[in-house]
């Protein structure tokens, strides 16, 4: 493979780049610190970019996310403890969202674990995925936790490349560059592939609410793909369309949406927590109370009645009283709205409730609607 012929960036004493960072000086990028990395937030524009992976197919250098290689005896059942989600009904080559939680109940990172299989010593193989700003964190919490276990946790984050193909056209775009075949992958699905001769991971994976694959390599065959996928008439996006997609998705972000002072009842993500399928976990105490007495709380979707946007940390108002914060808020460019995201009092919870967001010491109507505010046609099969 030839050298890149991108011009050398000044080294940044404060953030980190990821290998493709060179691609996105090449392409111009418009660049953003972002939980300690610098990052493109856009390239050819947000809208342009939001409506590639809506309409076509887009790419994103995710390699900032922190990945983690797991091995032992019973990993699963090792792992069991430290998330509410059952991961003993995982069969080889397929995964589980779901959250790691502090004893109050509290989500500490959202993850994807991605279980492997068996290998011929008996030992079972899964990847972690976790979120960039709480990698170290996420770690160290891991590692106290599994102490014990004979389970052996390889941090991968620096040594790999990851690239999120995403949209309608994913499966076609990026099956051009991989020898196996990736129609039979359903979504979150995953298998050790072959990418320009080399070795790589591909999951069916993405956080833009369309189907799309999530691809980790070595940076050589990262840098390779790229600049071939972009030949190929694949967009570049930055995290600019990332946060656009994600949140027509209602899909929560880490820091903003949920953190170590939410739970997945209140963060409307019940459906990662398997009571009456598994043992004790940390945390579970407070979800069966939670569960029982119902939460005080709820994360729900907003939208605006105009134009007026909605943005993180604006006080949400019922009848002039402050009653929540939004967490996150945009115009939607697929809909066309401003769309929000906010945590209420679960008497304010129901769909169609009218709302108030204080914009700039003024009162703007909202109202409570269903979520997702966009679900695709083109998402495969679990």
């Amino acid at each position: 493979m030839a050298k890149s012929e991108a011009p050398k960036p000044e080294i940044s004493p404060s953030l980190l780049r990821t290998p493709l960072f060179p691609l996105a000086v090449e392409q111009k990028a418009r660049l953003t610190a972002f939980s300690g990395w610098e990052m493109p937030v856009q390239y050819s524009g947000i809208g342009q970019e939001h409506e590639a992976v809506r309409t076509s197919v887009g790419m994103f250098d995710i390699s900032h996310m922190g990945k983690f290689a797991l091995k032992g005896r019973q990993l699963r059942e090792h792992l069991q403890p430290l998330v509410p989600s059952d991961l003993t009904r995982l069969q080889a080559g397929a995964a589980q969202y779901t959250v790691l939680l502090n004893p109050q109940g509290g989500i500490i990172d959202d993850i994807i674990f991605y279980y492997q299989g068996e290998d011929k010593t008996g030992e079972q193989r899964g990847m972690m995925i976790v979120n960039a700003a709480t990698r170290t964190r996420d770690k160290a919490w891991l590692s106290g936790n599994l102490d014990a276990a004979p389970v052996s946790l390889q941090d991968l984050s620096k040594e790999k490349v990851l690239i999120a193909v995403q949209g309608p056209q994913a499966a076609a775009s990026l099956q051009a560059f991989v020898q196996e075949d990736l129609t039979p992958v359903k979504a979150f699905g995953h298998l050790e592939a072959t990418i320009f001769g080399q070795p790589g991971f591909i999951a069916r994976t993405g956080y833009t609410g369309e189907d799309g694959f999530e691809v980790m390599v070595d940076p050589e065959v990262g840098m390779q793909l790229w600049r071939s996928l972009l030949n190929s008439g694949v967009t570049p996006c930055g995290l600019g369309a990332r946060d656009t997609l994600r949140l027509e998705a209602a899909m929560a972000l880490y820091g903003q949406d949920i953190n170590e002072t939410t739970t997945p009842l209140e963060a409307g993500l019940g459906w990662l927590v398997h009571l009456d399928t598994k043992g004790d976990f940390i945390g579970r105490s407070v979800l069966e109370h939670q569960k029982s007495a119902g939460v005080e709380r709820r994360l729900v979707g907003i939208e605006m009645q105009g134009r007026h946007i909605a943005r993180h940390g604006y006080p949400v108002l019922h009848e002039g009283q402050a009653v929540g914060e939004v967490t996150s808020g945009t115009l939607s460019p697929t809909l066309g709205k401003a769309i929000a995201l906010a945590y209420v009092p679960k008497q304010l919870a129901a769909v169609g409730q009218p709302l108030e967001i204080e914009i700039r010491g003024k009162a703007y109507p909202a109202v409570v609607v269903k979520k997702p505010f966009y679900r695709s046609k083109n998402r495969p099969a679990v």
